[in-house]
């Protein structure tokens, strides 16, 4: 198949929905070969069915948490049984962050599984896969930071949500640091508020939250996954060849007022 993927081998985490699901279909139809996890099996199994019935190449596996190091090790040992390389690696899987403001904010129950959900899963997949990336010789990989991790709101209370995205922002750069001599590239995308099941269960996607949201934007809707999954896979494509320890912002204006 052709595409500006075609030949690469790339890993994408969390295609049951969302964003992840948004990449690892536009990857597949790039052109690449997909491999994906995603702790949720009927999700697994319906991006699988959904890329088969396109005919593209691409392979879920279900049943893998992230934030669980023996699930990481796992899911890396049945990549490296299939491949070789890993010329993309696409860290899409998420928890639902805890919104809630910072004098209400529980320690355990709101701050460790946010920031074990957005910064623990990102750095111990990297740090499994690394073999397979230097293998490649000239592999990238994409993590996501958000708006986030520049501005507060007004709206929710997001004191776990802005620290974890910024930490990945700042563990994104030291990765380019230290990959780039080795092939290895390492950039973020920084979404705004994007249509997706997570979004809608936080109650952005409705009413005078979802007014509120559009009246910042400078392109007037909210965004789709896809406009996600191109910037990624530009970042992944030879034609970035040169772009490591950036954050690009994909968020239709919202950081620029």
């Amino acid at each position: 198949m052709s595409g500006v993927l075609a030949g690469k081998v790339a890993v994408v985490t969390g295609p049951g929905r969302g964003i992840g699901k948004g990449c690892a279909l536009h990857f597949a139809r790039q052109g690449a070969r997909v491999i994906g996890c995603e702790l949720n099996a009927d999700s697994a199994a319906a991006t699988e069915a959904e890329a088969r019935a396109e005919g593209l190449d691409l392979q879920v596996v279900g049943g893998i948490n992230l934030t669980l190091p023996e699930d990481v090790a796992r899911f890396a040992a049945q990549v490296a049984g299939q491949v070789t390389q890993v010329d993309a690696l696409v860290n899409a899987a998420a928890i639902q962050p805890r919104m809630t403001s910072i004098a209400e904010m529980d320690y355990d129950n709101d701050w460790t599984p946010t920031l074990v959900g957005e910064v623990d899963i990102v750095v111990l997949l990297v740090r499994a896969l690394w073999p397979l990336m230097l293998a490649s010789g000239s592999a990238s990989i994409v993590n996501f930071s958000s708006f986030s991790a520049s501005r507060a709101s007004l709206i929710f209370g997001m004191g776990p949500h802005c620290a974890g995205k910024a930490a990945v922002e700042a563990v994104t750069r030291q990765i380019a640091v230290e990959g780039g001599p080795k092939g290895i590239r390492a950039n973020t995308i920084a979404p705004g508020m994007i249509e997706t099941p997570a979004t809608g269960a936080a109650g952005a996607l409705d009413g005078a939250t979802r007014e509120r949201l559009l009246s910042r934007l400078s392109i007037k809707r909210l965004g789709r996954p896809e406009d996600i999954a191109q910037c990624a896979a530009f970042l992944c494509s030879d034609a970035a060849a040169y772009v490591t320890g950036a954050n690009i912002a994909v968020d239709g204006g919202a950081t620029a007022v």
